[in-house]
């Protein structure tokens, strides 16, 4: 955060600078970063945040219990949350429809597109199990009539149902709906409108700062040459190429 503060400053300092790139030595640099104060408060607010967030109830409690920073919801609900995660990545679509009703009803009935993605799921797992005469009768019964209604979830069905035209599915044009990655992005969704049906944000603050951090050096990079971080596992800043 601290980061993101000084490189916006420095661009508003130098923006009517010649073409010239200013270079910032790293004692000036890190004397900048001194002078920036955040609160041991904030910080640990945005650490619990990524961790209720993500999902980490283990660590969220330690944190808490170490930190005394309180979650804002009940950290219970992160089990019940992952468990319809868990459930839809492992394939297990009915449960995890079961487990967010079970929830909260309105998830599922007030999010027609996440309903339906998770049908479109269950014919997945049904055409990845080789349940053929089970497939086309639940995307004739379940899906079909709700691709009537919405021109795209019709061509969602329709891509979907094309894996059954082809012998090899893991080669063919829509081959990628078979990987673990449809499941991923499914549970995400899941998990998204389970937050929000808890008021709270479907996505972590942490990543959204560190892309504002990558994109406030790549438009510094332009007007000057300073100490700036290329690993941000490490966060280590390196000597301004002059």
């Amino acid at each position: 955060m601290s980061l993101f503060w000084i490189i916006s400053r420095q661009l508003a300092e130098i923006e009517a600078m010649a073409t010239s790139k200013k270079v910032i030595t790293r004692e000036e640099w890190e004397k900048r970063l001194n002078d920036v104060k955040i609160r041991k408060e904030d910080m640990n607010k945005l650490v619990m945040n990524f961790l209720v967030t993500e999902g980490y109830v283990d660590a969220a409690e330690k944190f808490r219990m170490e930190s005394g920073t309180e979650p804002d919801i009940d950290l219970a609900t992160i089990t019940d949350r992952m468990a319809v995660k868990k459930a839809v990545q492992c394939g297990n679509v009915e449960d995890a429809i079961e487990k967010v009703n079970d929830l909260n009803p309105e998830i599922l009935d007030t999010n027609p597109q996440l309903f339906f993605h998770l049908q479109q799921q269950k014919l997945i797992e049904l055409i990845r199990n080789g349940k053929v005469e089970e497939a086309l009768e639940f995307a004739q019964e379940e899906l079909a009539p709700r691709g009537e209604e919405n021109q795209s979830f019709l061509e969602e069905l329709e891509r979907t149902v094309a894996l059954l035209a082809f012998e090899d599915v893991a080669n063919c044009p829509v081959g990628g709906l078979l990987d673990i990655s449809q499941r991923l992005k499914t549970a995400s969704e899941v998990n998204a409108a389970i937050l929000t049906s808890q008021s709270h944000e479907k996505d972590p603050k942490l990543p959204s700062l560190l892309k504002m951090l990558i994109w406030a050096q790549s438009q510094l990079d332009e007007k000057a040459a300073y100490p700036r971080i290329s690993d941000l596992s490490t966060a280590i800043l390196e000597d301004p190429a002059v």
